[in-house]
Formats: C-alpha cells, structure tokens, sequence
C-alpha cells in the first residue's frame, strides 16, 4: 500500500463511523465519542512510518482525550517502525487487544461474489435494519452504537436481505477519499450458511460501481475465521494488521 493509499483508508474509516469529533495532531487523527467502536474512539497514524519520540506523542495523545472526557487508546499498524511505541505503551500500562485486519479488494470481484437476488439497498436504515444489530447472538450495546455511528455518517448505503418483514442479512457501504468500504455486516443466528452476506456484498458491490468505485476496503477482527474466509472468496487481501492498545479498566 502506498503512503497515499494508507491515509485515504484512515481518513475514509473515520468519515464511515463518524464519531463525534476528529482531531488532528501531525500525522495523527484523534477520534472522541462516547462508543464502544474501537475505531470511533482511538488514535491513529495516517503513516506506517513512525519516527517521533514516543513518550511525548504518548502524554499529548493522552492529553486530548482527557480534555473530551475520554480514555485514550491507539490503533496501530502491525509494522516495525511501530515498534518503539509498542514498547513504551506498554511500559505505561497498555494491552494489546483485538488483533484486526485491513483488507482490500475490488469492486468487479465482490460482485461476481453471488448470482444470487441483490440484497435491497436504501439511502437510510429503517427499523428493521436496525433490529438485526440488537437480535439474537449480538452485544445490543454494541449494537445500538454501530447503528448509530452508521446511520449518521453522509452518503451512507444500507443493504438488507428480508424474509417474511425482517432482515435478516445487513451490511453498510461508504464512499469516500477515493475508496468504498464496507461495515456493519450481520447475519441473524439462525440464518447463517445460506450466502446472505454474499447477497448483501455483491449489493454494496453494485452501487459501488454504480458511483464509480472500484477499489474497496473493509476490516475484520481476525480471529472472525468464516468472516475472512467470505472475503477471501470475494477477492479481498490483508494489506496490513492492527492492534487496538488501551488501559484496563
């Protein structure tokens, strides 16, 4: 991935979660809300290479958080130049957690996923878009903060596989820094194993292509092992791995 290509996803990843305020220290974006969405709520490096003093970034990163009311927390690449500020937030008490992957593909794979019928697709979530999140299997916390953030975010699309007046397939895509990307993928319990969510790619696929996007990325906690087996029949590929670092308690 080109320096270009890394910020564009950063900064893209944010305009799709939409938390409530962005900050910006020199290389760095600063998300601040009230979430549980790691990616609405951490700061991340709009550069894999990293090459500032590591305890000062730290104590200003540290800074701005509390100044919103917040606990800090990082999001950052899986690349050796990282390494210095691993160690010291470490050392300061941070953990690892949730080892996730950035994954990348095309537009024209995704929507040769399935022959299937196209999920639906609409503009806005309606309620039973929204209900998928908080059903069976799903956090509702959780839930009710990714529908949030979601639903507020512009140019949003919201795709839905329907049987007998609920949903039960749901996906997000975005559009925005010269790429699409999907979030928000739910599949209901009893539902799962029927190509769903294949349906509800190739849609968001679809109006990709339809808004002149072709590249697309997406993220998926990698221990999600039928999520990234999905997209890997859809073409995607890791282009890097992060880490969320954040305090206990």
């Amino acid at each position: 991935m080109t320096p270009f290509n890394i910020a564009n996803i950063e900064r893209a990843t944010l305009a799709a979660v939409s938390p409530q305020v962005v900050e910006e220290l020199p290389g760095w974006l600063l998300p601040f809300d009230t979430s549980t969405v790691g990616r609405a709520i951490s700061a991340v490096p709009l550069s894999h290479t990293f090459d500032q003093d590591a305890a000062k970034l730290v104590s200003q990163i540290e800074a701005r958080y509390v100044a919103h009311g917040l606990q800090a927390a990082f999001r950052l690449p899986d690349v050796a130049s990282f390494e210095p500020l691993r160690q010291h937030l470490a050392q300061v008490g941070y953990h690892l957690e949730q080892p996730t992957l950035v994954q990348v593909g095309s537009a024209v794979a995704m929507r040769r996923l399935t022959d299937q019928a196209l999920a639906e697709v609409a503009d806005a979530p309606d309620a039973a878009w929204a209900a998928l999140f908080l059903g069976e299997g799903f956090d509702p916390v959780d839930g009710a903060h990714r529908v949030r953030h979601l639903s507020r975010a512009a140019g949003t699309v919201f795709a839905s596989v329907r049987e007998a007046g609920q949903t039960i397939a749901a996906g997000a895509g975005a559009f925005s820094h010269g790429w699409a990307s999907v979030h928000g993928m739910r599949t209901a319990q009893h539902q799962r194993g029927k190509g769903l969510a294949g349906r509800v790619l190739a849609s968001l696929a679809q109006v990709a292509l339809d808004r002149g996007f072709e590249n697309v990325f997406l993220q998926v906690e990698e221990a999600n092992t039928s999520a990234v087996a999905l997209y890997h029949r859809a073409g995607f590929a890791t282009a890097w791995r992060y880490g969320y670092w954040r305090k206990a308690g």
